[in-house]
């Protein structure tokens, strides 16, 4: 993946998530340094275990967010380059079923099946998304079973969990775990939880997001706003109160994919709004 320009866009691996971000947050403070407008206090957090969940920066994510007044997320925006006041919180569950062994065709009674209790049990995962809610579920991986003639002792899933308010997840994680097996044979074993709780649109949010339309529109741009599926960083930090804005970075596609891009006029712009927006909270 060579980095190129093409079409007045520029192509990279992980220019649009998020180097660019990066990039447009420093070009603001050199600016700010230079014009002599850096009133803030300004810390610059960059973590490299976000996409694998965040294990050994949390704490440090955590600290710094509880001495700032507000936190800027440089995360991609929003398709035509919304910003993003609300994020789902994102769990991750292991379900294991321990059933019992035997020959399929020989003593089939003798066997409880763990893949065909699996079965049973992801449609019982199933049932508990409401899309209504903002809840959706994802069975992404399942594995279990030796042979096609032998009745499978061990079978497992990988359950993905997504809500928007986090009010939701000590109820799911409750009933995730408190899942019991149809047959008294049959053992199940459930680890995992809501590790990274929503960035929910709270009023300290939605006043931090009008602060910065504002200073977009001043240079000539409408700032929008809009929701993401997927989680940041920016969720531990909205989750402890502190006023927090997500999806500031520079427009472009293909997060993860070979396509990836910014588009290149976006980036002089996302730079000068920074600037204008750390100046105001300054």
């Amino acid at each position: 993946m060579p980095l190129h320009e093409r079409d007045g866009r520029l192509y990279g691996p992980g220019i649009f998530d998020m180097k660019a971000g990066i990039a447009a947050a420093m070009l603001a403070m050199h600016a700010l340094q230079e014009s002599r407008e850096a009133t803030a206090h300004v810390v610059m957090l960059w973590t490299a275990d976000e996409e694998i969940g965040s294990a050994t920066s949390r704490v440090l994510i955590e600290e710094t967010a509880r001495a700032a007044s507000a936190v800027l997320v440089l995360e991609p925006s929003l398709p035509g380059g919304a910003a993003k006041t609300s994020r789902k919180g994102v769990g991750e569950f292991e379900l294991v079923v321990r059933g019992v062994a035997a020959h399929a065709g020989l003593d089939p009674d003798r066997g409880a099946s763990a893949v065909h209790e699996l079965a049973r049990q992801v449609l019982a995962v199933e049932a508990l998304q409401d899309p209504d809610r903002g809840i959706t579920i994802n069975v992404g991986v399942i594995s279990g079973g030796s042979r096609s003639n032998v009745i499978a002792d061990r079978a497992s899933a990988q359950i993905d969990v997504r809500i928007r308010a986090m009010e939701d997840a000590a109820r799911l994680e409750k009933v995730i775990r408190d899942l019991r097996p149809t047959r008294s044979s049959i053992h199940l074993e459930v680890s995992g939880g809501i590790g990274r709780p929503p960035l929910e649109r709270s009023a300290a949010v939605v006043r931090l997001y009008e602060q910065a339309r504002q200073i977009a529109a001043a240079i000539g741009r409408d700032l929008r706003e809009g929701s993401a599926g997927g989680g940041s960083d920016g969720n531990f930090t909205g989750a402890l109160g502190v006023p927090t804005l997500d999806g500031l970075g520079p427009e472009g596609d293909g997060a993860h994919a070979v396509h990836e891009h910014v588009v290149l006029e976006d980036l002089t712009w996302r730079a000068a709004f920074l600037a204008g927006l750390i100046e105001s909270l300054g």
